[in-house]
């Protein structure tokens, strides 16, 4: 038999195989160009959704002025008010047989012009921590970002308890657990 010759309308080779049509291997050549480029065009994706958009930023600093410099621009700003707070030791919540502390101490960053009427109320930003800060658990304490969940959480207190526009940041000074 030649390679020419047909079996059962299927065509075959000299070793008696037969051969796999052209059409089935061009399938599959497309697939994998397919799945290439759907990878290719995922990767790009991924990596261009992870970076932040800057209008918003830029649209934030054209409205606030004082939002320029960042983190930087605070910590030269003359007029920036630091209120230190008195040391908080809680004990923590928790089921262990053994009692856990942590003893928080921060300042405030009072906006312009509020120095003295943040001092005044003082007592009442700290009756609106205490309750967080009792609850919290030793397992809240732990990672990199409880610090900052903290810290979050706590300028959302003080600015529930003094009013919008009266504290600027709450800085973490130290956060210690026992």
């Amino acid at each position: 038999m030649s390679s020419d010759e047909v079996s059962d309308g299927v065509p075959v080779d000299e070793a008696g195989a037969q051969k796999t049509g052209g059409k089935g291997r061009l399938i599959a050549i497309a697939v994998v160009v397919v799945g290439m480029l759907a990878g290719a065009g995922g990767v790009y994706w991924y990596t261009q959704s992870g970076k932040p958009d800057h209008a918003e930023e830029k649209r934030a600093e054209a409205e606030d002025p004082a939002a320029e410099g960042g983190a930087e621009g605070e910590a030269a700003d003359p007029s920036a008010s630091y209120i230190e707070v008195p040391p908080m030791m809680v004990n923590l919540r928790g089921g262990g047989a053994q009692a856990k502390f942590v003893k928080l101490r921060f300042v405030i960053v009072a906006a312009d012009g509020k120095v003295d009427a943040v001092k005044a109320r003082l007592p009442v930003v700290l009756d609106a921590l205490q309750p967080f800060v009792r609850e919290l658990r030793p397992d809240d304490l732990d990672g990199a970002a409880a610090v900052f969940r903290i810290k979050e959480e706590m300028m959302r207190r003080s600015t529930e308890a003094l009013g919008k526009g009266m504290v600027r940041d709450v800085l973490i000074q130290d956060l210690i657990q026992q």
